[in-house]
This record gives C-alpha cells, structure tokens and sequence, in this order.
C-alpha cells in the first residue's frame, strides 16, 4: 500500500512538472508576440503617416491590411488607432515592445489613455488581468459619459442602424438613436399601428371575426413597412433617382430572389409582380446580363441593375465597398466609348474619382479581363498574399535574435495580483478623474 502511495505521488508531481513546464513555454512565447506586436505596431503607424497604402489606391491603412496581411477590416482599424495612439503614449509603447504588457491591455487603455493617466493605467495592467484593464476601461468611459456635458450631442454623432438576412431569409434591423428621435419613430408605429387596428375592426364588422389576435410584435412589424410604402409612395419622395431605390426581385425558371437578399416562393413574386414593373434582362450560359441597348451617356435604369448584378459593387481590386458606386466608361464617352454593359463597370465613388483624377487607370483587353494600373502604370494584382516562410526557418531562433536572449522567461507578462482577487471599482474609476 505504501508503495503504490508513493507512485501516485511521484505521477502527480511529474504531471505538475510538465504542467509548468508547458506554461512556461506559453507565457514565454506570449512575450515574444508582444514584444513582435509592438514592433508591428510602429511599422503601420509609420506606413499610415506616410499614406504608402495610396499607392494601390485603396481608402485607408486599414484596407491595405486587410488585403495584404489578412487581417479582418474590424481588427485592422483597431491596429491603426492603436499604432497612432502608442505615439503619444511612451511608457504604454515601452511596456508593450519589452512584452511586460498584452496587446489586449494595451488596446484597451489607449482607449482612455493619455498623459495624465498612462503611469496609473500602466500600474492596472502591470498588477492585473485584461479583464481587470478592459473592465475598468468601461466602467470609466461609461462614468464619463454621463458626467460630460456633451452626451447628448455625443449620441447623436453616435446613431446608427443596421440591418442583415437571417438565415431562414428574415430581414433583422437593429438602431441605436438619440432619444428624441427614437420617442419620433415609436410614436410613427403607434400611430400607423392605430390605423391599422380601426381598419381592421371596420373589416370584422362584416365579417367573421378572427379567432387569433395578431400579437403587437407582429402589428409593429406591419406598421413598419407601411410606413416605408408610404414614403415610397409619396409624390416629394419620388423622381429620378426612384430607381435607385427600387426593391428588384429576380426570378428565373428555377428561383426567385431578392436583389442583394435571400430567395422568395414563387407566389411570393407573383404576387409583387401584380402591381410592380418587369423588366426582361437576357443572360448568357454563365448568367453574364447582356446589352440592354444604347440611347445616351447617362446608364439607364435597367442597364444599371444589369451592371449591379454582374459586379455586385466596386470592381477596384482590394475594395469591398458594395454600396455608392457609380457605373464608369472603361472606354470614355469623350473617347467615342458607348454606353454598353461590356464598356461598363461598377467603381465606388473613392475609386471612380482614383480613376478620372487620381492617376489610376481602367482597362479591358480582348479576352475581356478588367485590369486597373496604378500612376505607374503597373497592373494591380487581382489577389494579395502572404509571402509566408522558408522551410527551414526556425521562428524561435528569429525571435530570440529579434526581441529577447534565449533565457528570456515570459514572467514579464503575468498578472502580479493572484488569481480571482477583487477590485474596487468604485475607487479604481475616481483615481482616474
């Protein structure tokens, strides 16, 4: 019994030993990437300063990373405020290049950080976690905004709406608005909601009642797009740009879609097509639109939902921009080029002034390919990538050599405080004021 005692012993300790062993080498390699990010960092911030990323004739820095390095348009517009605030910022750019302190951290506190406050934000992110920074980050920003004097004008700057396409082809709208014009929409709903509701009871007076009433969630529904058909509707809101806004169902022998949306029922497109105008675009064997005729240098209405469908937005290698854009004469009007689908193509309105003003250039060759060139004349490639590494490069052996000797051992970025201990927020958040 004794023996078997001692093995387990000596198997627990053993399995404690790789443990810390393996944590170790995370932690290590955690101070590395740091102490890389930081180093990352100056180099956008340099490149950002200098505008390289117009060379390719893209919008932003954020965009040439995007396309060159892979990284998602969210996270390389983090990267960039980031990299200009640690400009101003020493003592959180030296925390992060030494790998003393986490990329997460240092994101965070650059939210908020500035010379007042760096060496007491430094001391939260040397002692606590992330969670403890981007916490108390949140917390302060919030107690800001309600002691600013300004908050109303900061929610107004700050509205917004989206919307997207649920996976079984519902449309999902979410609003952020200031309250004064979130009490003008609600009030709209309630109205065109009480409309409804009379209109619906003169309607059972001569007929059998409905046995389900229609839940108030459902009626909002319903109110909302009355209101949108009946600005739609409304002769100041129509004219020549009507089109622009017009909801394009496609159907073929097989389906029927939405323009930039989800499928509908065949009976959900004959009944739109009762009161709605059809427009016959013919395509070829791949579903290219064909020409829909030539009459002036302005793009007709159908020619242009053609060209929306074919291109689906701007065309610019890089861009992802699928809204604004503007159809552009490959082989200029002045040049004697037709308004034609294959002499057309989508450019949102940042390249389409890249091409007319910028220097950029427009191409199609025989075989039909759309090239752009830069202002050197050089083609821009269709698709970026990464370069990647050698087979025989040892990414340990760079790293050392680059930030840190080989006996470097990551404790640099550890939490000082033990795990789990509590915060007072309360007097964490007035240090800062």
């Amino acid at each position: 019994m004794p023996t078997a005692t001692v093995t387990r012993i000596s198997d627990a300790h053993s399995s404690r030993s790789e443990a810390e062993k393996l944590g170790d080498e995370i932690t290590e390699l955690c101070s590395y990437l740091y102490a890389a990010e930081s180093r990352l960092l100056r180099l956008i911030r340099e490149f950002d300063e200098k505008e390289c990323w117009a060379d390719l004739g893209l919008c932003s820095c954020a965009h040439w990373l995007n396309i060159k390095c892979g990284i998602g348009m969210n996270a390389a517009r983090e990267k960039v405020r980031v990299a200009n605030a640690l400009a101003k910022l020493p003592g959180i750019d030296r925390g992060l290049a030494s790998g003393e302190v986490s990329y997460s951290k240092v994101r965070a506190m650059t939210r908020i950080a500035d010379a007042s406050n760096e060496e007491y934000l430094l001391m939260i992110a040397r002692h606590g976690t992330a969670h403890h920074v981007e916490k108390l980050v949140s917390r302060y920003r919030t107690a800001r905004r309600l002691r600013d004097a300004e908050v109303a004008d900061e929610q107004y700057r700050a509205r917004e709406l989206s919307h997207y396409y649920d996976h079984d082809g519902c449309l999902v709208i979410k609003a952020r608005l200031p309250a004064e014009q979130g009490a003008l929409i609600v009030k709209a709903l309630e109205m065109a909601m009480d409309k409804d509701f009379r209109e619906t009871d003169v309607t059972a007076e001569t007929s059998e009642p409905d046995p389900v009433r229609t839940p108030v969630a459902a009626r909002r529904a319903d109110a909302l797009a009355g209101l949108a058909e009946a600005y739609m509707n409304n002769d100041e809101s129509s004219g020549s740009t009507a089109d622009r806004y017009q909801v394009v169902v496609h159907v073929t022998a097989e389906t029927s879609a939405i323009e930039d949306g989800p499928h509908v029922t065949a009976e959900t497109s004959r009944r739109i097509g009762c009161d709605s105008s059809i427009v016959n675009i013919k395509e070829d064997k791949n579903g290219e639109p064909l020409s829909i005729g030539r009459r002036s240098r302005s793009i007709p209405p159908p020619m242009r939902r053609a060209l929306g469908i074919r291109d689906g937005g701007c065309r610019f290698p890089g861009c992802t921009n699928s809204r604004f854009v503007d159809g552009h004469h490959i082989e200029h009007w002045a040049d004697g080029g037709e308004t034609r689908l294959d002499n057309l193509v989508l450019l949102c309105r940042h390249h389409h002034h890249l091409v007319h003003e910028g220097g950029f250039t427009c191409e199609k060759s025989a075989s039909g390919e759309i090239t752009f060139k830069d202002r050197r004349l050089q083609p821009l490639p269709g698709c970026f990538a990464l370069p990647g590494l050698a087979d025989d490069h040892d990414v340990q052996q760079w790293l050392d050599e680059e930030f840190f000797a080989a006996t470097e051992n990551g404790e640099g970025c550890n939490a000082k405080w033990y795990a789990g201990e509590k915060m007072d927020w309360q007097m964490a958040v007035s240090a800062l004021f």
